[in-house]
């Protein structure tokens, strides 16, 4: 039997606010905003996606058993650079810090993350791997 291999390509958030969510995303996380025909939007970072659900948007019966709501999501990303130019950047957004630098494993194993949230009270996370 072979390997199976997969990898995540996409999951979903909700959001109560439209344009203060896509502000976030955009301008903290540096998502590219992509619009759908469908009126859907996602929050792009290179090749894995966030799927945006939310007020006034029929998203059809193919979800969850229980949808995600707006503030129920636990989400980490990979920081480029070093955890202190991922605090810089924060605070340059006017992001408030909840906890961090602290060491925390991720998938790629041992590194150093900085905790915050979305507007709606998402927990985000920045790791950095040295």
């Amino acid at each position: 039997m072979a390997e199976v291999k997969v990898r995540l390509d996409h999951c979903v958030i909700a959001v109560s606010d439209w344009d203060r969510s896509t502000r976030f995303y955009r301008n903290v996380l540096g998502a590219e905003v992509v619009d759908r025909p469908d009126g859907r939007a996602a929050y792009r970072f290179g090749d894995q996606q966030l799927n945006v659900h939310g007020t006034g948007l029929d998203i059809g019966a193919l979800v969850a058993s229980r949808p995600v709501a707006p503030g129920g999501s636990d989400l980490c990303f990979v920081w480029p650079g070093t955890i202190e130019e991922a605090l810089a950047h924060l605070r340059h957004q006017q992001v408030e810090i909840e906890e961090g630098p602290i060491v925390r494993w991720g998938g790629r194993g041992r590194g150093t993350s900085v905790y915050f949230r979305d507007p709606d009270g998402s927990l985000l996370e920045l790791i950095t791997y040295a």
